[in-house]
């Protein structure tokens, strides 16, 4: 008979959902159900009554067939016929269609899934009935030394699988009976804290304990198990290691055997820590091996720990350590300091001056003889014919020092020193180290020049200051650049400071150099002192007698050549000229200069003659075989009257002219004009011949030009204003104040004619007017005239001064003799 309330169930769910047909249907029968049977489970969706076919229910593939499982094809429920048991299947998988005779599927397949819930009717047992186990003296309370494994075949996950361990009973109970302690949900047997304590001061044992096992978790209820667990209390194995010496390189077979450990309780698994890491390991049985050599070198000692640990990796106790010390053999050669920069010391140390210290490295153990090095010195080795070694080298420090051999400097030096190992003794290894030394200069030489006596140097007096007098060098033996810089000064013999001296910062020659300007009347000869000094701190001897240099100036009187008023000069002169004509005068250009003396050079033919204090020019014979047009070139010579070698000279160029007419033309004189520095707007007008036939018949103008003179032509301007005039000017805007000789040459057809025209050139004031100057007037009073006229006139001045103070002194005692008030006041305007 179907309870009530599943009909009720069947009916809602056919209500709500009348049309729907899930995916999947869920369904739970309770196992070992204990009411009739068949029981009904669900109602089905199936399709309508009207639909043909039948309904098949069957199980998926590979699932369980569908047993004891129905449909009712009246009412379409699901039902189950028999008692289900959840350890022999969980769960059924089922399918629903409705197919036609020959199979075919007409409605579904709809899948059931039936699930059997599970009962609490399994007793949960002990793997082992009894359980034995050693336990070591020194296990740590709370660290388990046996896991207690139970099983429940109710479904997993559930309160009926959930079980929870207990011990039930201790014997015996001495020294507590609660040597124990076991975790309920894992079964992790453990020593208390009061048994560890317990245990370590009294070994009892063996103890026998009933432990318990229950199902359901933490409630009361449940089906429950006992098993028997024998712990037997063994001493304590755990011991400190004794520290391991192994040789470096050792060459045995790997892994090698080192220590052995033992944990005298069970289920033990050994581990093993290597501070710093290093090549060992320890096996299941506590054997300690080192599996490949060792190098002290790289790590000279090692500290192993050793835990023994129970199943789930917990110390049983505390770790062992074993101290690993590596022993040392000679496998190593001194290490020589890397090779840096030169070690510099001064030149002139003083010997044993230290120079540098070797300190080579062994790896080897410090303090072994494989580490004790001693040094040798390899080189340099001493020179042929010097006593004793530049260098001295102490075996057991490596300490360098300065030798007695003495040193240059800019010497580059180096050292080779053997480091062997052992002591020095035979089969150590060694190493060669190298330094290299460079000697440094210091500042020990004072400069010197290299001519201590200069010639005496002849200067003219009108030598132009700054002109070199000479060039000195001077030498220093330092290397260094900043000891070879000099200081020079002239020391003595220059009191006016007529020279001076001139040098690079950097450089060993020094220019003397004229400053002043020289006078032969004020000094004839000057005598110099000049003194080289090095710039830096010297060290050592002062500066010797080379530092100085002596330089003798003779001074040379000059007297300036004579100088001519023209570079050349040129004249015309008609062949017919008789002799004893002026041609023209050569003139100094400085009138002032010493007198001359002229003469003629070069006047092959004798036709000219020259006066030789005035430098006129003479006709000196009738000029016999000139032709016109011709020209005659001469050397005029002027010499100084008190200094006959000094001369200067000028060519004269005579242009022959054809002899004039009966009626000659007649120059018109040209008076002595004066005309203004800096130029002005004058000038001088110069007229040709007042009477020539020739240009009153019409053949022609004058025409007029400068001497072929060039200072002529760059100092004066001629302008022709018509046929007969021409207009002499200034062409520089300054011209030398003077009297200067202008020669113009007037042509007219073949002839032509020289002028010598006078002009006077000179200062001019504001209004354009030359300054003369004024000679001694006549009727000028003496010097003992003026002195009279001087002491009348300051007569004069005291008689008038005089009498302005006695005026004053009257006017102010009639003031007295009236008081303010008799005067009358002043009207006022």
């Amino acid at each position: 008979m179907v309870p009530t309330w599943l009909w009720l169930l069947c009916l809602s769910v056919a209500e709500v959902f009348p049309e729907a047909q899930p995916t999947e249907l869920y369904v739970e029968v309770p196992e070992n159900y204990g009411g009739n049977f068949p029981l009904y489970l669900i109602k089905l969706p199936l399709p309508p009554e009207e639909t043909e076919g039948k309904i098949v229910l069957s199980g998926n593939p590979g699932m369980t067939a569908e047993g004891p499982f129905a449909v009712d094809a009246e009412s379409g429920f699901l039902l189950v016929t028999r008692v289900l048991d959840r350890e022999e299947q969980a769960e059924y998988q089922l399918q629903v269609t409705r197919e036609t005779e020959d199979g075919h599927v007409l409605w579904g397949p709809l899948p059931v899934l039936v699930h059997v819930k599970d009962e609490n009717d399994q007793v949960p047992y002990f793997s082992q009935s009894i359980y034995r186990v050693r336990l070591s003296q020194g296990t740590r309370p709370g660290v388990p030394f046996l896991f207690l494994e139970a099983s429940d075949e109710d479904e997993p996950g559930t309160a009926n699988s959930d079980l929870r361990f207990y011990i039930l009973n201790q014997a015996p109970a001495q020294p507590s009976p609660d040597m124990f302690q076991l975790e309920p949900r894992l079964g992790a047997l453990a020593l208390s804290p009061e048994g560890s304590t317990s245990l370590d001061q009294d070994m009892e044992g063996p103890y026998q304990l009933l432990v318990q096992v229950k199902d359901m978790g933490d409630q009361a209820s449940g089906h429950q198990a006992t098993a028997t667990v024998d712990v037997s209390v063994v001493e304590n194995t755990w011991v400190p290691l004794d520290p391991v010496h192994l040789a470096e390189n050792l060459k045995v077979p790997y892994p090698h055997h080192i220590a052995q450990v033992h944990w005298n309780g069970g289920d033990i698994h050994y581990h093993l820590e290597s501070q710093p890491p290093g090549p060992f390991d320890v096996d299941t049985e506590g054997t300690l091996y080192v599996t490949k050599e060792l190098d002290r070198e790289a790590q000279a000692e090692y500290l192993l720990q050793v835990q023994a640990r129970n199943t789930r990796g917990e110390d049983y106790t505390e770790p062992l350590e074993l101290r690993v010390v590596v022993m040392d053999e000679n496998d190593n050669a001194p290490v020589c300091p890397l090779r840096g920069s030169p070690i510099s010391i001064p030149e002139l140390s003083p010997p044993g001056t230290e120079v540098t210290r070797l300190l080579a490295e062994d790896l080897d153990a410090t303090g072994s003889p494989n580490s004790h090095i001693v040094y040798c010195l390899l080189s340099p080795e001493p020179e042929e014919g010097t006593e004793g070694r530049a260098f001295k080298l102490d075996s057991t420090s490596g300490r360098v020092t300065v030798g007695d051999a003495p040193l240059q400097a800019g010497q580059s030096i180096l050292l080779q020193v053997v480091a062997a190992d052992l002591g020095g003794a035979e089969g150590g290894l060694s190493s060669t180290c190298e330094v290299t030394v460079t000697i440094t200069d210091i500042n020990n030489h004072a400069p010197e020049f290299t001519d201590s006596q200069i010639e005496p140097i002849s200067l003219p007096e009108d030598t132009e200051p700054g002109t070199l007098v000479a060039t000195l060098t001077a030498t220093d033996a330092d290397l260094e650049p900043v000891f070879r810089l000099m200081d020079f000064a002239i020391e003595a013999g220059d009191v006016e400071g007529t020279f001076g001296l001139d040098w690079e910062p950097d450089s060993s020659h020094v220019q003397l150099l004229l400053l002043k300007n020289l006078s032969y009347e004020a000094a004839s000869s000057h005598k110099l002192v000049i003194v080289v000094r090095s710039m830096a701190e010297l060290v050592g001897p002062g500066p010797g007698p080379g530092a100085t240099a002596t330089v003798t100036i003779l001074v040379e009187r000059v007297v300036p050549p004579p100088k001519l008023d023209q570079e050349s000069y040129e004249a015309s002169v008609p062949v017919s000229t008789p002799a004893g004509s002026l041609l023209l005068t050569i003139q100094p250009s400085d009138p002032m200069s010493s007198p001359l003396r002229f003469s003629l050079v070069n006047d092959s033919e004798g036709w000219f003659c020259i006066k030789e204090v005035s430098g006129e020019v003479h006709t000196a014979r009738p000029l016999q075989g000139a032709q016109p047009g011709d020209m005659y070139t001469v050397l005029v010579e002027a010499q100084y009257e008190d200094e006959p070698t000094l001369s200067a000279s000028a060519t004269l160029v005579i242009h022959f002219l054809k002899a004039p007419s009966a009626r000659a033309p007649t120059l018109n004189p040209v008076p002595t004009r004066h005309l203004c520095t800096p130029r002005q707007d004058h000038g001088v007008v110069i007229s040709g011949p007042s009477e020539d036939p020739d240009v009153a018949g019409g053949h022609g103008p004058y025409s007029f030009a400068l001497g072929p003179n060039p200072t002529v032509q760059r100092d004066w301007h001629l302008q022709a204003l018509n046929d007969s005039h021409a207009y002499l000017t200034l062409a520089l805007h300054w011209v030398e104040p003077r009297e200067h000789v202008v020669p113009v040459v007037v042509s007219h057809n073949a002839q032509r004619w020289q002028l010598l025209i006078r002009v006077i050139v000179c200062r001019c004031n504001v209004e354009g007017q030359c300054m003369r100057k004024v000679g001694r007037m006549k009727g000028m009073p003496t010097k003992l005239s003026a002195v009279g006229i001087l002491v009348g006139t300051l007569m004069a001045i005291g008689i008038f001064l005089i009498l302005i103070f006695t005026h004053l002194t009257l006017a102010r005692k009639k003031h007295l003799d009236h008081p303010v008030d008799s005067v009358p006041l002043k009207a006022v305007v």
